[in-house]
């Protein structure tokens, strides 16, 4: 902005940004953030992590509580965590003021309704008993339930993804709308297509290897293979079974951590994620909900899931606010991560993203792409922290002093569900079509190299194995140790056919 422009004119905050400075809350910033100038022409800035918009002096709305709200509604979308710590600080004369004075305006009855939706409180007003359902999110900016629950005391269609215990939302951003029209789907059934079903049987074997170590490696973690078979056998049942319950969750973790570590229950101790970087000094990333939030917590994430289930929500969206929403809530002493992950498939195959009989090792793409993983975690996370008030004793036990469960509940998860879209993506471009063309080619590799030397299946594999860790050729030391029967013009002809192949 240039100097003579701040000369001459002032800027005023208006919606969610002036309700924040007026009342001081302690909140996540909204993704929008409302100016409003006493001269000047509208202008957007969306160069930083929160797009800044700047509105002619005509669009000041007023300076009352109502005024800001209402402009909130319409120009910086719908907060719940805002408005729930709005909520907590604000007298409920002021809220029925505003919606007595018009309680059929638009704006006016989204207000009443989250206020009674956020607080359990009722505003002594009665029903409306006419005027059309309106949607509380409109459908074109927010990922929406279809049909939507009709609340018949404000007339509005309630089409949030979840309840007032787990509420995410999903803005629909052209990112997610471009990840939308390239039908990934499809583009995975494509790149099926090109296989045999015999091929593609050997193959999700072996991706179901690939993910289970994936999953393990990002944390860090060498499972025995008796860990990984029961990881593998999990997978496997995640077509078949719902998995996002109370019960099946415990199950699903007391089947991939260490038996010492299994719980009976979700956790009854305050715990975080972080890293000692000296004696006694602990970096913290993330506070998990208080305990005492935790099972209420829960409890609305498995009813969101299935209202997302029962309410048309696309397959990603929903993997992505129900996976990415229990590692934030972290339910478990251990297992958490893996869990994570493991829901992200159970969702997308039983919400029929995935083709039948094909997984996608999404947690190999995580893995190759770990600062991109790590940002998907630390959207939330980072801007979480500085409102946590925390103390770690001596023994490096955490201690949560602030109410810190409205954070938790009502997450903005579209940077979570961009994130997905992009390592779903990434999955079927490289993971898993290379990993099926590799297999094709290997099985012509190795048809090939028969009608050279009849040689057992397990010579050739070694054959194969000892070129492709050799650039493509037999090294002296292996072929005296294991090929000393071969010819050189066998040698030649079988590291060409490897070459012209899979190398």
């Amino acid at each position: 902005m240039a100097e003579n422009d701040k000369n001459k004119s002032t800027y005023r905050l208006a919606g969610y940004a002036a309700l924040i400075e007026r009342y001081d809350l302690d909140v996540i910033p909204n993704w929008h953030r409302s100016l409003v100038t006493t001269a000047g022409i509208h202008r957007i800035d969306s160069s930083g992590s929160v797009i800044e918009e700047i509105y002619p002096p005509k669009y000041w709305p007023g300076d009352t509580l109502g005024d800001h709200l209402e402009f909130a509604f319409k120009y910086d979308g719908t907060n719940l965590v805002i408005l729930a710590g709005l909520f907590q600080v604000v007298e409920e004369a002021e809220i029925l003021k505003h919606v007595r004075s018009k309680p059929t305006g638009k704006y006016v009855r989204c207000l009443w309704f989250l206020y009674e939706f956020l607080t359990g409180k009722m505003l002594p007003l009665d029903d409306l008993k006419q005027g059309n359902y309106i949607d509380l999110l409109e459908p074109d900016e927010y990922y929406t339930t279809t049909p939507a629950r009709q609340v018949r005391r404000q007339r509005i269609k309630d089409n949030l993804l979840g309840d007032s215990r787990f509420c995410p939302m999903v803005r629909r951003t052209d990112n997610l709308l471009n990840f939308e029209m390239v039908d990934l789907p499809k583009q995975c059934r494509q790149v099926v297509s090109d296989y045999s079903p015999e091929l593609l049987k050997r193959a999700l074997g072996y991706l179901y290897t690939k993910e289970t170590k994936s999953s393990f490696e990002i944390e860090q973690i060498k499972p025995t293979s008796t860990r990984t078979g029961r990881f593998v056998a999990l997978l496997q049942l995640a077509e078949k079974e719902d998995f996002c319950g109370k019960r099946q969750l415990i199950e699903v973790q007391n089947r991939i951590v260490d038996p010492r570590f299994r719980d009976s229950d979700y956790r009854q101790s305050q715990n975080y994620v972080g890293e000692t970087v000296a004696w006694q000094r602990e970096k913290i990333h993330f506070a998990c909900p208080k305990p005492e939030d935790l099972a209420d917590l829960m409890e609305g994430l498995t009813a969101a899931h299935k209202r997302m289930g029962a309410g048309g929500v696309s397959a990603v969206i929903h993997a992505a606010a129900i996976a990415y929403g229990f590692v934030f809530l972290h339910p478990f002493e251990d297992g958490n991560g893996r869990i994570h992950r493991f829901l992200i498939h159970n969702i997308l195959t039983r919400g029929g993203f995935t083709p039948e009989g094909i997984m996608f090792p999404i947690s190999a793409s995580m893995l190759k792409n770990p600062g991109d993983y790590d940002s998907s975690l630390e959207e939330f996370s980072r801007q979480l922290m500085p409102l946590v008030e925390y103390s770690i004793d001596e023994e490096g036990s955490m201690t949560v002093h602030n109410d810190t469960a409205i954070w938790y509940r009502y997450m903005d998860m579209t940077p979570q569900a961009e994130a997905l879209f992009h390592f779903i993506d990434q999955t079927i471009v490289t993971e898993l079509a290379s990993e099926l063309a590799f297999m094709a080619n290997y099985d012509k590799t190795k048809k090939a190299i028969q009608e050279i030397v009849d040689m057992p299946d397990r010579k050739i594999d070694l054959f194969i194995r000892f070129c492709l860790q050799n650039n493509g050729r037999l090294s002296v030391q292996k072929r005296a140790s294991h090929f000393d029967s071969l010819s050189d013009e066998e040698v030649t002809r079988m590291e060409q056919t490897i070459n012209l192949t899979v190398a």
